[in-house]
This record gives structure tokens, C-alpha cells and sequence, in this order.
């Protein structure tokens, strides 16, 4: 591990990304360029105090996942990535179907929603990324390990998934969430990680099982979901998957319908969310895995 070129690295690209550059409020006149350091913390899921080691080169050997939020958080490109992995003395990850990195005209657009859940994930449903708004209404995604990161593992496996929806919605979205799997399979049948979801959900749930069993295959690119939230109740909104540049990535949005009640629960969990994300403004998070 290099780290003091890994720490001036990390200051050389955070003094070149404006607040503007990540959906972050200014906040006033700023004596230094780029973003601060406890709003690249912020972005990349991780304690200040944590972040600040790391630029100061005394910081803990950092892992996968940490660089992977990083090299979100800063924008760094695919190659810029991949030098950051190499000075923390990892390997580079592969630049395949299952390469999680996530562009920065992605990002931009995430970034770009502020009023709107908005999230970027994977063809096996594992959370890239996501604005505040998503926080909101979806809660948190972080703190998952494993195959636990996919929501269609915990869909079938962890009831407090299940708590977020209404009852009555649970088969359709069982069906929804095994047709997306197949799909995402049938894209990349040699995928070990697509294959070992699969087997290992097979194994766990009788219900995905007897699902998988009937070959049915769709990806549902508009949909309608009705999310049981604690503070505002059963909130309705359109679910829209939009094309990205590459097949096993995409970003999602939740939109209400105009006029609709969802509207002002929106508001509301707008207004929840900034007091819950103070002191830096929004902007999207990016998951560290």
C-alpha cells in the first residue's frame, strides 16, 4: 500500500469536483477548492474522522468496499478507479458484466433528481447508489455483505423487506422480482455470482423456488408500487427503470402520479429527509457495498 500517494491522490481529486459536480448545497464561500472532506464522507457512506485518516496517510488499510464508495463519490473514471485500487494495494476489479462501477453521467443524473427517489443498481438488484430521497422512502441500504446486498435475496429471506409493502402486494412483487433474476441470468449465464444467488435463494425460499420452477421471464420497466412508510402510510408511486449505457446497470426513479396524494407525501418525506441529512445539503450516496 502506498499511502501517502494514495492520500494525495484522494485531495488532488477532491479539490476538482465542485458542490455542483455531486447535487451538494455551496453553503457559502468556501476558502478551499473542491468538495470538503466530511461531504466526501458523506457521499461515500463512511465516518469523517475515517475519510480524514485516509487523506492525512494514517489511516487503516481500506477494503474493496470503501475504495468502490470512494471512486463513486469522487467520480473518478474506470481507469482513475483502477489506480486508486492499485496504490491501496488491491487488485483492480475486472471490467465485466459484473464490474460495479458507476459512471459519473449516471451519477450527474442521479445527482439530478433531487425531488424524486432515485437510485442506480445492478440487474441482481444490488444498490449502487442513491439520493437521499431514496433514503427516505426506501430506508437505508447500506450495511449488507454478501449475497444479503441483492434486495431479491433479502426479499425472500429477511421479513423486514417484506414489512416495507403491503401485504396484498407481496406475490405480485415476488413475480416481479424472479422474472428481473432470470433476465439478469439469461443475460450472463455464466455469471458466477448471478448463479450462486440463484442456487443459493433456491435452496432458502420454498416460495422463489416454485416461482423459478415456471421459467417465467420479464423485466418490468414501468410498474406501479405501493410503499408502506412509517411516517406518511401506504404511499403510491411509478416505478421507472430507464435504459443506461450498459445492460447490467440501471437507474431507477419513483415518480407520483399528478394530483396525486403521493405528491404531498413526497413533500413531507422531502422535509424529513434534509433535517436527517444535515449539515451538507443533498446528494446522491454511493454505497460502499
Amino acid at each position: 500500500m502506498e499511502r501517502n500517494d494514495l492520500a494525495d491522490f484522494l485531495r488532488r481529486r477532491r479539490a476538482l469536483l465542485q458542490p455542483a459536480d455531486v447535487g451538494v448545497a455551496a453553503g457559502g464561500r468556501r476558502r478551499t477548492p473542491g468538495l470538503r472532506r466530511f461531504e466526501v464522507a458523506r457521499l461515500a457512506g463512511m465516518s469523517p474522522d475515517y475519510y480524514a485518516r485516509l487523506e492525512q496517510g494514517r489511516g487503516p488499510h481500506p477494503s474493496v468496499a470503501v475504495l468502490t464508495a470512494l471512486a463513486r463519490a469522487l467520480r473518478l473514471t474506470a481507469d482513475e478507479r483502477d489506480h486508486l485500487f492499485r496504490l491501496a494495494g488491491h487488485q483492480a476489479p475486472p471490467r465485466t458484466g459484473g464490474d460495479e462501477h458507476v459512471g459519473r453521467g449516471l451519477l450527474r443524473l442521479l445527482d439530478g433528481l433531487p425531488g424524486l427517489p432515485a437510485l442506480v443498481a445492478s440487474d441482481l438488484n444490488v444498490v449502487l447508489a442513491r439520493n437521499p430521497m431514496a433514503d427516505a422512502l426506501l430506508g437505508p441500504q447500506t450495511g449488507f455483505r454478501g449475497l444479503a446486498r441483492s434486495c431479491t435475496y433479502r426479499w425472500f429471506t429477511d421479513p423486514a423487506l417484506r414489512r416495507r409493502y403491503p401485504a396484498e402486494d407481496h406475490e405480485h412483487e415476488s413475480r416481479a422480482q424472479v422474472e428481473d433474476l432470470r433476465a439478469a441470468l439469461a443475460a450472463r449465464p455464466a455469471d458466477p455470482l448471478a448463479r450462486e444467488l440463484v442456487a443459493a435463494l433456491r435452496a432458502r425460499s420454498a416460495e422463489f423456488a416454485g416461482l423459478w420452477a415456471r421459467h417465467d421471464v420479464a423485466v418490468r420497466r414501468s410498474d406501479r408500487k405501493r410503499i408502506l412508510h412509517p411516517a406518511v402510510g401506504i404511499i403510491e408511486l411509478d416505478f421507472d427503470i430507464l435504459a443506461t449505457a450498459r445492460q447490467d446497470q440501471r437507474l431507477i426513479v419513483y415518480s407520483p402520479a399528478p394530483g396525486s396524494a403521493a405528491v404531498s407525501q413526497l413533500e413531507l418525506l422531502a422535509v424529513l429527509g434534509q433535517e436527517r441529512f444535515t449539515p451538507s445539503g443533498t446528494g446522491a450516496r454511493h454505497l460502499p457495498g
